[in-house]
């Protein structure tokens, strides 16, 4: 009971404050008809500044951080993505009107991380005082990257047009692809100089001062957008918006296992545990859907991207408080 209690206090506070208040705005106005848009360079523009920052903050952590500390998270996440993919396969693939290819294309979209919910779960647990490591952000690729090479390998064997040259070719043109990508792009570069050049000054005077105005504007744009893809979800069957209401919490409740499991062997703090949750929680709006769409094209995109963008990723966002309840719960015992 206290842990509900405590669930909804945190809730209500959070729906009050920029990052959640902001996506609901969006929501809201897109309900109404409004015909505010903000121009799409201006979405990717503010998506690369997140993640630079985001990477370069971690970077600088990491010099600091050893190695036994991070070995095992990064382990534990390739794991945590390859098996959210594989739960998808035997659980909303079973369900009728869900094709296999559909069902895998879904989950592995869902396996792999939003960068803007990950931003957004920063900036609330900095809000609430919560503590984490500043390299757990740099656990993004690791659990991105498995996540979708599973679902077009899974794909690909479906489909039977996998002989074992060919699955070899497919699946370093897949990493290199994803690599490329802008969303990992910027991180891993942001990640790069943070580790191997002294990036402070222009972190503190340009990336931080400017992360909560900008986080602010793509929640916006994230909510209007979720309420423009349930015309998408509509069309498809019922159980996708089952599961894109169910499977945020599971996976981040898996989430929230293994930052607990990291805890008892290396001290991870419940702040870790908890964005280790939300990566699990979210589901990729950047580098996922074009790398499924060219690697994949069998499966409907009204599938995995409606599921996703219209119900998973606010499911995502306002579990943030639940996650951040449990874990206080947790690493209280």
């Amino acid at each position: 009971m206290d842990i509900l209690v405590a669930f909804f206090d945190t809730l209500f506070s959070q729906l009050q404050k920029p990052t959640l208040s902001f996506l609901i705005g969006g929501f809201v106005i897109a309900a109404c008809g409004s015909r505010l848009e903000i121009p799409d360079p201006v979405y990717r523009f503010i998506v690369v500044v997140l993640l630079l920052k985001i990477g370069i903050g971690a970077g600088i952590e990491i010099r600091s951080a050893s190695l036994s500390e991070i070995a095992l998270p990064s382990i534990l996440a390739i794991v945590l993505g390859v098996v959210i993919v594989l739960l998808g396969r035997v659980t909303l693939a079973q369900l009728p009107g869900v094709t296999k290819i559909d069902a895998v294309a879904t989950s592995g979209l869902f396996g792999a991380v939003s960068a803007s919910t990950l931003a957004a779960a920063m900036i609330i647990m900095e809000q609430e005082g919560a503590e984490f490591e500043a390299w757990v952000p740099a656990l993004y690729p690791f659990m991105d990257i498995a996540a979708l090479l599973t679902a077009i390998v899974l794909a690909k064997l479906l489909l039977g047009k996998s002989s074992g040259r060919r699955r070899e070719s497919s699946l370093g043109q897949i990493v290199k692809e994803s690599l490329q990508g802008s969303a990992l792009s910027a991180l891993l570069l942001g990640l790069a100089l943070g580790l191997l050049a002294r990036p402070e000054p222009v972190y503190q005077s340009f990336y931080e001062p400017l992360f909560r105005g900008l986080l602010s504007i793509l929640m916006l744009i994230m909510g209007m957008e979720a309420y423009q893809r349930f015309g998408e979800l509509r069309r498809v069957a019922h159980m996708y918006a089952i599961y894109g209401l169910l499977a945020p919490l599971v996976h981040g409740i898996m989430g929230l296992g293994v930052g607990y499991l990291v805890h008892q062997v290396t001290g991870f703090s419940s702040g870790g545990a908890v964005l280790l949750a939300v990566m699990a929680a979210s589901s990729s709006d950047i580098s996922g859907p074009p790398t499924l769409r060219a690697a994949i094209p069998q499966a409907n995109p009204s599938t995995y991207i409606g599921a996703s963008t219209s119900l998973g990723t606010p499911v995502a966002l306002l579990s943030i408080p639940l996650f951040m309840a449990i874990a206080e719960w947790l690493f209280a015992l």
